[in-house]
Order: structure tokens, then sequence, then C-alpha cells
């Protein structure tokens, strides 16, 4: 693929390791934390990983997850997926934006269109309810999300638990994958991943992250 150099983003990256007044996290967060700000700066392509039916439309599609956005407390990695009907050849819209709170980690999703402005369906997510791994973090559907996708008509999202897999920047064979499964649908799987031990050109900056 033609690799395009990141546009300068307006935001100065920040340096990933924890602030001593950043919230405290059980260790396996604490560890998953600092793998995921590892990457902090890199891009890596990734594809779709699982074969449901409902997501043929992704299937073959280059993709980059680039980590465009860190501080302290917020770790924002930019999902761009290769798309012949976007602007530009590629769809710039999902940015997956994980936050350390008091009660542990939460994840959203940052949809915006190529104006910048914010889509219908966006901010949803979750946050952890158990302490995980130092490589995997579960978050279930928050009330918020529910009471989203509720009102545009999504019921099928209701019991959604997204999942998150990272290896630390330099191990061998180093790993990423983002993963979609609902509680109440046990076919339903969504996982791309990425190949974290070779990082590519970054991207563009993601719409509405200029």
């Amino acid at each position: 693929m033609t690799r395009t150099l990141a546009l300068p983003l307006l935001l100065p990256l920040a340096a990933c390791a924890s602030a001593p007044d950043a919230p405290a996290l059980p260790q396996s967060q604490e560890r998953f934390w600092q793998a995921l700000s590892s990457h902090c700066g890199n891009a890596y392509e990734g594809s779709l990983a699982s074969s449901d039916e409902r997501d043929a439309d992704w299937a073959g599609k280059q993709m980059i997850a680039h980590w465009a956005d860190c501080s302290d407390t917020r770790v924002a990695v930019a999902f761009h997926v290769a798309d012949a009907q976007a602007p530009g050849g590629w769809n710039r819209s999902r940015t997956w934006v994980v936050t350390r709170t008091s009660d542990g980690l939460r994840l959203k999703h940052d949809h915006r269109h190529e104006d910048g402005s914010v889509d219908a369906v966006t901010q949803y997510g979750g946050d952890t309810l158990s302490a995980g791994t130092a490589r995997v973090q579960d978050f279930p559907v928050d009330a918020f999300s529910i009471a989203l996708f509720e009102r545009e008509g999504l019921e099928a999202s209701l019991t959604n638990v997204w999942r998150v897999e990272v290896d630390r920047a330099n191990d061998s064979g180093a790993r990423f994958a983002y993963q979609l499964t609902r509680r109440n649908d046990p076919t339903r799987l969504f996982r791309v991943e990425f190949d974290a031990s070779d990082p590519v050109a970054a991207p563009p900056a993601a719409w509405g992250w200029e």
C-alpha cells in the first residue's frame, strides 16, 4: 500500500507514563495501561480477523491503527479503514479512546464526519468491571450507551462487550486487537488484529482530530 505521512496534530503528543496524580489502577490494569501507552505515536497495519457474515463488507480491507493522541489519563487510537467510497479512499471516522478513571479503565468510541462534526452515534462504550489482565481488558456496555442505542433503534447493541488486547511495543510478535461480542448473541464476533511489532508511517489525522 502507499503509506502517507501524518499531518501535524494541533495537540502535541504527550508522554504516556502515568503521572503521580493519575487515578490509581489495579496492578493488572496498570500494566495494561503501560503496554497500551508504549505505542504512543506509532501506527500499525491490520485486518479483519473474524468471519461473521454480518461483517462481509470489512473483509480484505486495509486497516491502520494509529496512537494519535496520548496523555497521562487518555490514549486515543484512530482506526482508519480503506474505503473506495470515502474521501481520499479512507474512512477516518473512528477513534477508540481509553481513559483512566477512579474506577478503572473506560473505552469510548468517538465517531465523526469528514467535516469534523460528531455522528449521531458517538461516545458509546463502557467501563471495566474486573481487573482483567495485563494484556486483555473487557468493557461491557454502559448505561449511557444503552440509552443511546435505544434512542437510535440499535437494539442489537444493548448487550455489547468490547475487548482490547495489547502487547508492549518492541515485544517480539507484539499484537493489538479490538473485538466486539454480545452477551445475548453467542454467534456475534467482530475482531480486527494489528501487527504491533512493525510500525508504518502514520496516516493523516482522524476526522475531527486535526
